[in-house]
């Protein structure tokens, strides 16, 4: 059964009025891969009444009224992910196409959502009760940060939006705590994982950051407090900041107890539809739900921290993982969906490999604060074993009525790789003979040694090693199968020289096109974005190189794709 999203379906619950309603960006599709979705299940199963209103329109009333005013508060997310980079490309061009709204049309979600549905609910609900913002871009913009699309500081998405609280991280335990403070009237200051603005006095305690003013002028200021941000985003160590907005005061509260696996486990087997809700499926087929409908989240969070990538300031330095009891659950109950043909699409997280790998001493001490895991090498303290996700694709695919399991995440080649003598070479060897249809992904993103480094990337000849053992091992299996390569184009610190040079490697190495070649996006509060900002590695200091010639940057990646297509 579906969250009701019509005022039809609420008359037949019997609901007089929801208790929250949530606002998004995407169509509604019921899935433990759509956040809204899992937020919603999550307080549904606390025995809270939750609305969904998906992609409203904008310019009147109907769509944003017809669940009438929740008794708690509003829940306004942008949707999987950042409205712009949903609806721009790295050269500022609009997307016609959105794999999460009916129809395949960039045409329902709103520039800067989360702002425009914040001002939506206003207009129509004058002295509402909260409104929370929450999701990816809310997470991304919850404190002052670079924007590509205006080439600007922008303040705090809280400040533009007029909401009452910033929901950051993945937000199922921030968001049952708000919950239950609104419903018995308690203070919500300290609730942990939320942002809010104050007037007067700061909390004691807290980390002051450089006012927005300052780092909106002031390129080394705006370094500084980025680095202050990141360094205090782990639950364990992480402290409070408070972030002066004019006259009044944006407090960021330390970040959210991380789930336990029981609680993870939870999440995920909420009794998800896997399918879109009626109102929405019948204005279009929605892209996204083919790949998600079938794919199963193994664990979150990523330790490898891609200076490029938001999943570590979203989801978190740390992996988080399902017990496998719950994994073969959700596996078996896709036998009862009228549409399960046998195929799991997808087994993994936001690296597959990194299933049940991490460092022990970061649940008692926190992330290292000057040190990665798996950058410039991997820390002796941390002991990849791929033994529990072999174990785990093993089972999964003796499961009665399952045909195939793939394994369509990216996998960590360098960290399989250290791996190697134990079971790196296994778990490589079970992918090509039962999880790959054809080809397997992985990300080098660059072949030159100081662009590697400014990515926080490894090394290219871990990709030569790879490659040499993918291919062996294809061999002896009597496989024909390939790698496909994603590279990266204009990141800072990259010339044309530089992807031309790629380009050589990519023909004369990888012996394939590199097809997947995408323009450098610069992500808001990430670390690369910051780099494109102020054109300096903010780690030593140097002035790099930094792109930002729209057609220079297409040039870049001209010479990648078409150099290796032309050989």
């Amino acid at each position: 059964m579906f969250l009701p999203t019509t005022r039809d379906e609420l008359d037949n619950l019997g609901w007089y009025q929801p208790d929250v309603i949530l606002v998004t960006g995407d169509a509604y599709i019921d899935s433990p891969y759509i956040g809204t979705s899992v937020i919603g299940r999550v307080l549904e199963a606390a025995g809270y009444k939750v609305g969904i209103i998906a992609q409203p329109d904008i310019d009147g009333p109907a769509d944003i009224t017809r669940l009438g005013e929740p008794r708690l508060f509003w829940g306004v997310s942008a949707g999987s992910i950042d409205s712009m980079v949903a609806n721009y490309t790295a050269l500022k061009k609009r997307r016609r196409s959105d794999d999460f709204t009916p129809g395949g049309s960039n045409n329902r979600r709103p520039d800067r959502a989360s702002i425009v549905y914040s001002n939506l609910i206003r207009r129509y609900f004058k002295d509402t009760v909260p409104i929370v913002l929450g999701g990816l871009e809310a997470s991304l913009r919850r404190i002052a940060h670079y924007d590509f699309w205006s080439n600007s500081i922008r303040r705090s998405l809280l400040f533009d939006a007029k909401a009452d609280i910033l929901s950051y991280g993945m937000g199922e335990k921030t968001v049952l705590e708000l919950a239950r403070r609104l419903d018995s009237g308690e203070d919500l200051n300290d609730i942990r994982g939320i942002c809010y603005i104050i007037s007067g006095k700061r909390p004691d305690d807290f980390i002051d950051l450089p006012a927005f003013e300052t780092v909106r002028d002031n390129e080394q200021a705006f370094s500084s407090m980025f680095k202050t941000f990141y360094d205090n985003k782990d639950p364990v160590t992480g402290r409070g900041m408070c972030q002066l907005h004019g006259e009044r005061y944006l407090v960021h509260n330390p970040p959210a107890v991380e789930p336990s696996e029981r609680e993870l486990d939870s999440y995920y087997e909420l009794g998800y539809e896997r399918d879109a809700h009626p109102y929405y499926a019948d204005q279009g087929p929605i892209r996204a739900l083919e790949t998600i409908r079938f794919s199963i989240t193994t664990h979150r969070g990523c330790y490898g921290e891609c200076n490029f990538c938001s999943i570590a300031v979203h989801q978190g330095r740390r992996i988080l993982s399902r017990s496998q009891a719950s994994i073969l659950k959700e596996a078996r109950s896709f036998r009862d969906h009228p549409q399960f043909k046998g195929i799991i699409s997808d087994v993994g997280g936001p690296t597959a490999n990194m299933y049940r790998i991490d460092c022990v001493r970061k649940e008692v001490s926190g992330s290292c604060a000057n040190k990665r895991c798996l950058f410039p090498g991997k820390c002796s303290q941390l002991r990849p074993n791929h033994a529990d996700q072999i174990k785990l694709l093993q089972d999964l695919r003796n499961i009665e009525g399952v045909r195939k399991v793939f394994v369509a995440s990216g996998v960590r080649y360098d960290l399989l790789l250290k791996d190697y003598r134990r079971n790196g070479e296994r778990y490589l060897r079970e992918l090509v003979r039962h999880h790959i249809s054809g080809q397997m992904k992985i990300a080098p993103e660059h072949t030159r040694h100081n662009v590697l480094a400014l990515m926080g990337k490894p090394d290219p000849a871990d990709l030569s090693r790879f490659k040499a053992l993918f291919d062996r091992i294809n061999r002896e299996e009597g496989k024909r199968q390939f790698l496909t390569y994603y590279f990266i184009a204009a990141h800072p610190g990259c010339t044309l020289d530089a992807m031309q040079m790629t380009a050589r490697f990519a023909a004369s190495q990888l012996h394939l096109s590199p097809e997947q070649v995408q323009i450098f996006t610069p992500l808001p509060s990430t670390w690369s974005a910051l780099m494109y900002h102020t054109a300096k590695d903010p780690f030593s200091g140097r002035p790099i190189f930094v792109e930002k010639d729209p057609g220079r940057k297409q040039r870049q990646k001209d010479a990648l794709t078409r150099q290796t297509k032309h050989r």
